[in-house]
């Protein structure tokens, strides 16, 4: 377990991390990126996600950092944000994530959302919105009324270079499996062009 600020109001947390400069969510979400790269070599859909912990120093430093791991696990819920939260949690010792910020290639799921919101963290930031099924675009799953926490956003975070070889990512993707989009009659098509990330 690692100390943190004790009992420190999400929205204190969420104007503290809104008050960084450019280039201190740039280095986190460069390091969100990387774990997408990983996940792309290894057959996954290509996002990254890191959980960053305000320290009691006025500094921060990562408590969880994953990638989608769904085929390799072989389980749905297998997200980067899904798995990040939990190592935050491990690490910290706490389930209530109030001194930490979300930092995640792609706007969150409703899933990874509820997951946000359930964990109280601050902040969720992400490279690239999700017109399709994104928790907060779609769903305002961060702003609800009826839900007993709200975060903070900071959308179209980091630099515009993340957003393009995330498109980059799809695209490959996109072009990789068009034979067997081909080969199967009827298909709906892949997640990537559902993200809307595939075209160009």
């Amino acid at each position: 377990m690692t100390a943190g600020p004790a009992n420190v109001p999400p929205a204190e947390t969420a104007a503290w991390f809104l008050a960084q400069e450019p280039a201190f969510h740039e280095k986190w979400m460069a390091m969100a990126l990387a774990e997408a790269r990983a996940a792309a070599e290894e057959g996954e859909v290509p996002m990254g996600c890191v959980v960053v912990r305000r320290t009691p120093d006025g500094a921060a430093r990562p408590v969880g950092r994953a990638h989608n791991s769904v085929e390799a696990l072989k389980d749905p819920t297998a997200h980067a944000e899904m798995l990040a939260i939990t190592q935050a949690a491990a690490a910290t010792g706490d389930w209530r994530l109030t001194d930490c910020a979300l930092y995640v290639t792609k706007e969150p799921c409703p899933m990874c959302g509820g997951a946000v919101v359930l964990g109280r963290l601050a902040l969720a930031a992400w490279a690239a919105s999700d017109p399709k099924r994104g928790a907060h675009t779609v769903f305002g799953m961060f702003s609800h009324p009826g839900l007993n926490h709200r975060p903070a956003v900071l959308p179209g975070c980091g630099p515009a270079a993340a957003l393009e070889e995330l498109r980059g990512f799809f695209r490959a993707r996109r072009r990789r499996d068009a034979a067997g989009r081909e080969a199967r009659p009827g298909s709906a098509g892949t997640e990537d062009e559902a993200f809307g990330f595939g075209k160009a």
